[in-house]
């Protein structure tokens, strides 16, 4: 990565970038789990409730729900959050039948849907379904067409596509959505997916784990600040003059308030990293309220990050900087 002198430490990529058009910062959970309809409806309205702006859902085979029905549920128990897949494995729907749906999403909710996608990441899931789990460049290939499949449904008319892995021809797809496009969310950590992101997305989504080419194992070399000053910079040369209108996302992988010392020094074990690494790294909230406060104004500033989102675990410890920033 090619850095400028100080602008590392300082900042002030960051803040040119950002210019006078700073983005309000909006705060998302993402959910996959509940023990009946009645937790799930009470989970999304407690969401809505606490302030986030987004309640998500992932999408794994294993221990979670379908997250496309659980987002319609969830969309008539509540009024105004936003509901959206965080993220959509690609390999798991043919993007007809996912245009269709987020559409439909979008038209019931009232506009409120913001479709995410991915490349998959868990082997084993894969495996146990009987689904060829590809090199990541292959998964990567697939995702850019089903975009593009998506983007031309979603503008209206018959579609036709021709690709490496999908074939579309003459087909109109119905309801139109509300949304002009549906936002479109892309996460990951992996230099090409970043890049398809930069051309591609809405809302980039930065995880800073790598899971290995067979779907097993993790590792975090871009957990840290400067790790994830790298992969932003994949995202900006990548996309170019688009950068400016692009809303970064980070997915905080844990938040802690109560004893933020205690858990940082758990992370690090389990992790390789010291406890002063993992309490400043971009992917985890650990600390009493003023000092979160100062780390996502600072994530702001810094990377260009507005858009929070966490687990479900952590939805209640994070709802109190939810209350002090969303919307500033």
């Amino acid at each position: 990565m090619r850095n400028r002198p100080n602008e590392r430490l300082t900042g002030q990529r960051s803040v040119r970038r950002l210019g006078g058009m700073k983005r309000h910062f909006r705060f998302g959970v993402s959910i996959g789990r509940a023990s009946s309809a009645g937790e799930w409806r009470e989970l999304a309205r407690k969401a809505e409730d606490l302030g986030y702006d987004t309640l998500s859902a992932a999408d794994h085979l294993r221990g979670a729900l379908s997250p496309l029905l659980a987002l319609a549920f969830a969309a008539e128990a509540t009024r105004s959050i936003r509901i959206g897949t965080f993220v959509i494995n690609n390999d798991f729907r043919h993007p007809v039948l996912l245009a269709r749906e987020a559409a439909t999403l979008d038209f019931l909710s009232g506009g409120r849907f913001e479709l995410g996608m991915g490349t998959g990441h868990s082997g084993d899931e894969y495996r146990e379904a009987g689904i060829p789990f590809e090199r990541p460049a292959v998964r990567v290939e697939k995702l850019g067409e089903s975009i593009a499949v998506i983007k031309r449904m979603w503008a209206g008319g018959p579609t036709t596509f021709e690709g490496e892995h999908y074939q579309v021809h003459e087909h109109v797809s119905h309801p139109d959505p509300v949304q002009r496009p549906i936002p479109i969310v892309i996460g990951g950590n992996g230099r090409d997916l970043l890049q398809l992101a930069a051309r591609e997305a809405n809302i980039v989504g930065f995880t800073g784990i790598f899971v290995g080419e067979d779907g097993m194992g993790r590792a975090f070399p871009h957990f840290t600040p400067d790790g994830l000053d790298n992969r932003v910079e994949v995202v900006r040369e990548a996309a170019g003059a688009r950068f400016e209108a692009l809303e970064l996302n980070v997915l905080v992988q844990g938040v802690e308030t109560e004893k933020p010392r205690e858990r940082a020094e758990e992370w690090g074990k389990t992790l390789g990293f010291d406890p002063d690494t993992i309490a400043a790294s971009p992917f985890v909230l650990f600390g009493e309220l003023d000092e979160l406060v100062d780390k996502v104004q600072m994530l702001r500033e810094r990377f260009g990050i507005s858009y929070i989102t966490t687990h479900g675990h952590g939805m209640e410890a994070m709802a109190p900087l939810v209350a002090r920033l969303s919307g500033k």
